[in-house]
Formats: structure tokens, sequence, C-alpha cells
């Protein structure tokens, strides 16, 4: 077995937000409220991301705005397909 180390993929790094978006899901009680926090801090990771990858960033902001909203949109128009072809099994509620 080689010694070299397992690189985490973009997926498993995902899988692990996703967990902590779940948990916190159930103690809000409120996906709207979890999926917009989300979605900001995504916002404000990606602000600083691009931040250390501009030389000028007042420059590039608009070509960043555009970037990172192509590939944002790409990957949602990926997961809403998926969900669309495996819709989210609910359980029933019990009979009362």
């Amino acid at each position: 077995m080689s010694d070299a180390k397992k690189e985490t993929t973009i997926f498993e790094i995902a899988d692990q937000f996703i967990a902590l978006a779940n948990e916190l899901t159930a103690k809000e009680q409120d996906v709207g409220k979890v999926g917009t926090a989300l979605r900001f801090a995504a916002a404000r990771f990606n602000a600083f991301e691009a931040s250390l990858k501009s030389a000028d960033l007042s420059a590039e902001k608009d070509n960043a705005l555009e970037w990172f909203g192509n590939e944002y949109k790409a990957m949602l128009k990926d997961n809403l397909e998926d969900h669309i072809k495996n819709p989210v099994q609910t359980q029933a509620e019990p009979s009362k």
C-alpha cells in the first residue's frame, strides 16, 4: 500500500458542508434560513477566494461575478436535474 496521502475530493468536502447544513436544519427547523446562510457563506468565501487570486479585484470584479455566477448556475442546474430524476422520498406521517 502506498504512503501517498489520499486527496479529498470536492464532493467529499461538499458532503461535509451538507452534513452540517442538515444538522443546522434539524436544529433550526427552517431549511430556508439555513439555505440562505449557506449561500451567504459561499458568497463571502468566494469573494475572499477571488481577492486572493486577483492582482486588482476592483478591475476584475465583473469577471469574477460572471465566472462564479456561471459556475453556481451550472452546479445548481445539475443538482436540480438530479432531484427531478430522483425526488426526495419523505416518510408518511403516522395515522392518528
